[in-house]
């Protein structure tokens, strides 16, 4: 290799390792080395964009300037390892073991039961551990901070929060709890008195080991040695596509730019990075200037703040914030404004990485900064080989106009903010999908220098970001407006001009639009409020003061702490110790979950000759393939095979759903074929090259309105019906009709779709290790597929990181495919589904359009409710069909209407098959049939919760299907929830608070629930177990149910420890495998636990049978006595235990039958205050009652409860998925789909478990609760729409708004009607395009 080819060594340290690489490839990320390199696979792979955490790691360095050593937490996604010189990382192995000793995080995160599926708790631990390193006992708001990028789509993020607490020294919980005298037993009807059965601790904080900050790895003194003399030659770094050059000093960098002048510089990789990876940008020469430290300078002046371009934004903040801190108000307007700003942008791993110099470069039309430096007066201080020169940040700059830009041999050294002056004011605005990390819709940033002591203007800027293809200033409209006084004839004009200047297209990217131009008015009306009343202060005798009606609308939702209480009953004090069953137990994995040390079906170690698989999607909706030419792919180096549709030996799947296209696609995202390659980096860039010619086919079906115009239906309509429909309507007082629109939801489990086939010699067997909820499903599918025996197939399901429904069809395919690869090379194939693909490809919950009619009287009694649903069910059939079924036997929900007709189609599109989730049907019913009981309150005059009342069920009854129930229960949990909330006495503060605030009205909403469990059949209800005894006395449990996270393994050896009458540490519990529990069933419907547990159960009791003579013979003996001597006697030590299945039937002919086994009930109450003029809102505070019987686990219960609520409330809130008119799928990611983050969680948010009732069908009185709190965050839609309505009527807007959900902020901002949104430029839908299309 010639000496200019020869890579210098990359130097860095891992968990105190030093680690020497020779061949350091630029494009390889610390994250890919860590896990395939170091075999570190504690740090999972969850998104490759940085954007959820779960591959955060800690990175510490010796600051270049100060000489300290930071700590900070990053994405080791976005990391390339050549960035990495001289540092030291630590994963989430570095900081403790289960085999070594654990560290206090992953102790407390576990024993806190802040696990579920464990993919994010690593990342968890890592943000965690960062944030103590630095601050040992930090503050609630810090914790905060810190976890504000980590994503957990399990747990609702509150037990989390609590592990975290536990190091803080502010906690602001309940000072009682754990006691028993916890302030929420003071509900309204104090007389109800306490109940000393009922707990409210999960756990016990004294039994944690303490921190000890002097424990801690230390820095290496060897990097310390090299800081103290960095090296100062350049540093190369060949890769195979990408040279990495970084040099030791600016002169160096400066020669270098001149060499390389389109070679972009790179420092944190948060902008290029996922450029390069989902844009196809490349760039075959990378310079960075990280060793650089002329650019990490900070240097202040009487003037103003220079701050290095190489700065992180995490370190801008602190600068920014200690300048606020020191300076006089009048002159930190600026800062003031950026530190809002940087407050919310992103998470703190990207903070820490992304630099100021790369913000302000990027010029990103989302930028949140820009906006606020360029009205604030920023200069440029850029530095090449020829000398320095300042240039403006403003419009020509933002705007990338060759005379304002910089040159291409320049480079940004650092950026200079003035203070701002007296009398000049500056502010800042941004509204995104949700309050924190996330991407603006739009931003803004505004100035005002007035005439001292007078309201007249004197000068004026204003910039937004996401209202173009760069932030966007307004000049003009400035212009005009100086020497106005600041008035509302001075707002009115001002608005006027914004809207012509700042014009934005009906098409433009992102949709929105009209949203965008109101956002566009109403920030500067709220800039408008803010200067009236900086005026006021300023000179509190010659300003006016602003309403107080409108005063609240100058406050932003502030960032706040969760807190809250969980209550459950206490066992029985006379219940043995050893006995597990209805204590908190600790998730069975949640050490190992904190420790990465659990395994997951990516985590197994590469095997020899293992090749990699990606797959080729189509990229058309409906189309003919004309051709498929995959012979560039093929000559690619490490590329082996090409797999298509010729290669599959047996059945393709079903008639309407082939695994690989045949001639015909019918879908964007329908896989067509796969490349096999050595290395997973060269099979998905051959997957490039794989040419596909098609012929587009009419018609293009992708909404329920296209389906309904060409009878497009995946099956017949589903009916159900009861009393006299058509006489009931002829009898009422009054009908209302009305529409319904509810968007899909994509499952975003935390670990993708990833599957690992391993031929084994002879006679066609194969391994597989898949991440399912079904494994005799992928079994019997890849028999069929591949004409074999399904006895020669053996699947395997280790941790899987997340299901909610998502991985009971798909991995079938998967796997399917995956073993057509493995069998045609003859090499095991790992396909590992990167999230983009995944969400392209799998599908999620149904979109729904629903019509009803409803008829009534005027006291709100319900008589007669005639609803039609549509669910798109997209380009096959999957579960559309049994979606459209549980959608009509869910729908009536808690009341009792003696006349209804529920109709169901599930309509056939030209979109990704939608499947099962969580709820199966009922999240979107739910939403129906109470937005009924809404709309009638709201034509009755009355209150929604008095409808409700009114209309409930109150006796022993029997539903739509003539399935008999006793909703006793139901009335339990609607008084508790009253009462426990305050509903009440809160009902009223809400309506006192929206009579005095104009801008921000408060709503409240409580929802009953009556979920049923299960499934419609017995033969789905079925479950099998193995039980061996060794004769050490130790126990092997295995049976059906695979762990997902909901904790099946812990109950299931909670019922072994009480059977067995052992110590749970007696009793293991395997993976699940065919091989050992064969035909199995889905790990669904809620009732896993249950049913695995009752075959567990009789396995048990048939080896407590066998051992009943021998203990009768030695009563005094031990366990381990009486199994030696039941060996000794040649009695079997092994067990298979059996449960055939709860009774459920159902004659959809007749339209009757006794479907699920039993019903689950529970109510939630929620409050918001939503910002009328952005459309945001902040959850107050949530109370929810589950009826859980007699809980196996109520840790475990609870944790579900409350894990899915949250998923819920971001269905109805947040999680909005985009399709172009031409059925692309635009949120692939979590940079567009926005599930909820740990700032999303209610402000208050307490649970309570209903004491014990019995239930003599299920194991021990226990309810599955895994799905039924998803309907639950329905109360947070109703009190959001509550809030909404409030506005509407103070606004004398007397239509009726269309029901549409998730209720983003754009449709709060739109519904809330007022002079701002009448004032906008509307777009005729028959002229102009939409970027996106409802597809429901």
């Amino acid at each position: 290799m010639p000496d200019q080819w020869r890579s210098d060594e990359l130097v860095f340290f891992v968990n105190g390792r030093k680690v020497i690489e020779r061949n350091a490839d630029p494009e390889v990320t610390l994250l890919t080395f860590l896990r395939k390199n170091l075999g570190l696979t504690g740090t999972k792979d969850g998104c490759r964009r940085g954007g959820c955490g779960a591959c955060t790691v800690m990175v510490s360095k010796c600051d270049p300037v100060s000489k300290e050593i930071r700590h900070f937490s990053i994405t080791a996604c976005l990391v390339p390892i050549c960035s990495l010189y001289g540092a030291a990382v630590t994963t989430v192995e570095g900081v403790g073991s289960i085999k070594t000793k654990l560290h206090p995080v992953q102790e407390r995160i576990a024993k806190s039961h802040g696990t579920q599926c464990g993919f994010c708790t690593p990342g968890m631990v890592m943000s965690m551990y960062t944030l103590l390193r630095n601050h040992p006992q930090p503050s609630e708001e810090q914790l905060m901070e810190a976890l504000g990028g980590n994503l957990c789509r399990c747990t609702g993020y509150r037990p989390i929060l609590d592990g975290g607490k536990t190091f803080c020294t502010d906690s602001n919980g309940c000072q009682q709890k754990g006691t028993g005298n916890c302030c929420w037993d003071q509900g309204e009807d104090s007389s109800r008195g306490r109940n000393s059965d009922i707990s409210t601790g999960l756990f016990a904080k004294d039994e944690f080991q303490p921190l000890d900050p002097t424990q801690e790895l230390i820095f290496p003194p060897e990097l310390l040695r090299m800081a103290e003399n960095p090296e100062k030659r350049t540093l190369t770094f060949h890769g195979e596509r990408v040279t990495w050059i970084s040099p030791g000093t600016l002169k160096d960098l400066l020669e270098l730019k001149v060499k390389y002048p389109e070679a972009p510089l790179v420092l944190g990789n948060t902008s290029l990075g996922p450029a390069m990876k989902s844009q196809g940008h490349f760039h075959p020469i990378l310079l960075s200037p990280a060793r650089i430290s002329e650019l990490s300078i900070v240097s202040t002046t009487s003037e103003g703040l220079t701050i290095g371009a190489g700065c992180s934004l995490a370190q801008v903040k602190d600068f920014l914030a200690e300048r606020v801190s020191e300076l006089p108000e009048e002159k930190t307007e600026t800062y003031q404004a950026l530190l809002k700003h940087l407050k919310s942008l992103a998470g703190q791993q990207i903070r820490n990485l992304a630099s100021l110099g790369g913000h302000v470069i990027s010029r990103h039309c989302y930028s949140d900064l820009n906006p606020v430096l360029a009205v604030g007066n920023a200069t440029l201080n850029l530095i090449s080989k020829e000398g320095t020169r300042q240039i403006p940040l403003n419009e020509h700059f933002l705007a990338g106009l060759p005379r304002a830009d910089l040159n291409s041999e320049e480079i940004l050294q650092s950026v200079y903010i003035p203070h701002s002056r007296k009398w000049e004011l500056v502010s800042a605005f941004r509204q995104g999908q949700c309050q924190q990390n996330a991407l603006a819709d739009v931003n803004a940033g505004m100035r005002v220098l007035l005439k001292e002591g007078t309201d007249t203007v004197e000068d004026l800027s204003v910039a937004y970001g996401g209202v173009g293809a760069a932030t966007i200033s307004a000049p003009r409209t400035c212009q005009q407006l100086r020497g106005r006084c600041w008035n509302e004839l001075l707002l009115d004009e001002a608005c006027r001009l914004l809207l012509e200047e700042v014009s934005l297209p009906g098409s433009a990217p992102g949709g929105r639009v009209e949203f965008k131009r109101t956002l566009v008015v109403s920030f500067f009306f709220k800039f408008y409020l803010e200067v009236l009343q900086k005026l006021k202060k300023l000179d509190c005798l010659r300003f006016p003061e602003v309403s107080d009606l409108f005063l609240s609308a100058l406050e932003d939702f502030p960032v706040t702490v969760p807190q809250g209480v969980q209550r459950y009953q206490r066992v029985d004090p006379c219940q043995p110790l050893q006995d597990p069953v209805g204590r908190p137990i600790m998730h069975l994995s949640g050490l190992k979950h904190a420790t990465g040390e659990a395994m997951f079906c990516d985590d197994i170690p590469r095997l020899d000759k293992e090749l990699s698989m990606a797959l080729v999607t189509s990229a058309r909706a409906h189309a003919k393939i004309i051709s498929i030419d995959f012979s560039k792919a093929l000559v690619l180096p490490g590329v082996v095979d090409v797999i298509t549709a010729k290669d599959i030996p047996g059945t393709s799947g079903a008639t309407d759903s082939k695994f690989l296209a045949v001639d015909e696609v019918l879908c964007v995202g329908q896989i067509i074929c796969a490349v096999v390659a050595e290395t997973d980096v060269q099979a998905k860039q051959a997957t490039g090259k794989v040419k596909i010619t098609y012929e587009d086919l009419e018609p293009i079906i992708l909404t329920v309105e296209d389906a309904i115009k060409y009878n497009s239906f995946l099956c017949p309509e589903k009916k159900l019906e009861q009393g006299n429909i058509e006489e009931a309507f002829g009898e009422v007082d009054q009908i209302i009709e009305g529409e319904i629109h509810i968007g899909g939801q994509e499952h975003f489990y935390m670990e993708t779709q990833r599957v690992l086939v391993i031929p084994k010699r002879g006679d066609q067997e194969l391994d597989i290790y898949v991440s399912t909820q079904d494994p005799a499903h992928v079994q019997k599918t890849v028999s069929s597929t591949l004409n074999i025996p399904i006895n020669r197939i053996t699947c395997h399901v280790k941790q899987v990181g997340g299901g909610f429904g998502g991985k009971i069809k798909k991995p079938a395919t998967l796997g399917a495919i995956a073993a057509v690869g493995a069998i045609k090379t003859g090499h095991p194939i790992r396909l590992v589904l990167d999230r983009e693909d995944d969400m392209l490809i799998t599908g999620g919950r149904h979109p729904l359009f629903g019509k009803y009619k409803v008829g009534f009287m005027k006291d709100g009694r319900i008589e007669a409710v005639d609803i039609e649903c549509f669910i798109n069910g997209g380009c096959t059939m999957e579960d559309s069909e049994e979606v459209a079924e549980f959608l009509l036997l869910k729908l009536e929900n808690a009341y009792k209407i003696q006349n209804l007709r529920f109709r169901s189609h599930a309509c056939m599109t030209n979109l990704p098959s939608n499947t099962s989730f969580r709820g199966f049907g009922f999240p979107q019913g739910i939403l129906v049939i109470e937005s009924c009981i809404t709309a009638v309150a709201a034509k009755c005059g009355l209150l929604p919760e008095k409808v409700r009342e009114k209309n409930m069920y109150k006796t022993v009854d029997k539903a739509i299907y003539k399935q008999e129930f006793n909703p006793e229960p139901l009335i339990r949990c609607w008084n508790e929830c009253l009462d426990k909330s305050s509903f009440h006495s809160r009902r009223m503060q809400v309506e006192e608070f929206n009579k005095k605030n104009y801008w921000k009205k408060k709503g409240i909403a409580v929802i009953p629930m009556k979920f049923s469990v299960g499934f419609t059949a017995t033969s789905y209800h079925q479950a099998a177990a193995l039980v061996h005894i060794y004769t050490d006395g130790s126990v092997l449990v295995t049976q059906g149910g695979n762990e997902l996270g909901q904790g099946i393994h812990t109950k299931i050896l909670q019922v072994a420890s009480h059977e067995l009458k052992i110590p749970m540490s007696y009793i293991h519990i395997s993976e699940t495998s065919t091989a050992t529990v064969p035909n199995t069933i889905a790990t669904a419907g809620s009732i896993g636990s249950e049913v695995n547990g009752r075959a567990v159960q009789d396995a048990c009791q048939i080896l407590l049978k066998r051992l009943e003579p021998i203990v009768k013979e030695n009563p005094k003996g031990t366990w381990e006595d009486w199994i030696k001597t039941a060996f000794e006697q040649s009695i079997s030590l092994s067990a298979t235990g059996f449960f055939r299945g709860y009774k459920a039937f159902m004659d959809w002919e007749k339209g009757e039958g006794e479907p699920f086994p039993y019903y689950i009930y529970g109510a939630a109450c929620s409050e918001v205050e939503i910002d009328c003029l952005t459309g945001a809102h902040k959850k107050i505070r949530t109370d929810i009652i589950m009826d859980a019987c007699s809980s196996l686990n109520p840790a475990i219960d609870v944790g579900q409860v409350e894990g899915a609520f949250i998923q819920g409330m971001g269905l109805y809130t947040t999680e909005e998925l985009k399709y172009s008119p031409e059925g692309v799928l635009y949120s692939r990611g979590p940079d567009e789909y926005k599930i909820p983050t740990i700032t999303d969680v209610p402000k208050e948010f307490n649970v309570s478990l209903l004491p014990s009732s019995p239930n003599p069908l299920t194991i021990y009185s226990s309810k599955g609760l895994g799905e039924s709190g998803v309907a639950l965050g329905s109360s947070v839609f109703f009190a959001i729409t509550d809030a909404v309505a409030t506005a509407r009527r103070e606004r004398d807007i007397a239509e009726d708004i269309p029901v549409k959900s998730p209720a983003t902020p754009e449709w709060v901002r739109m519904a809330c009607a007022d002079r701002f949104t009448e004032m906008i430029p509307r777009d005729d839908p028959k002229t102009c395009e939409p970027w996106s299309i409802p597809v429901a």
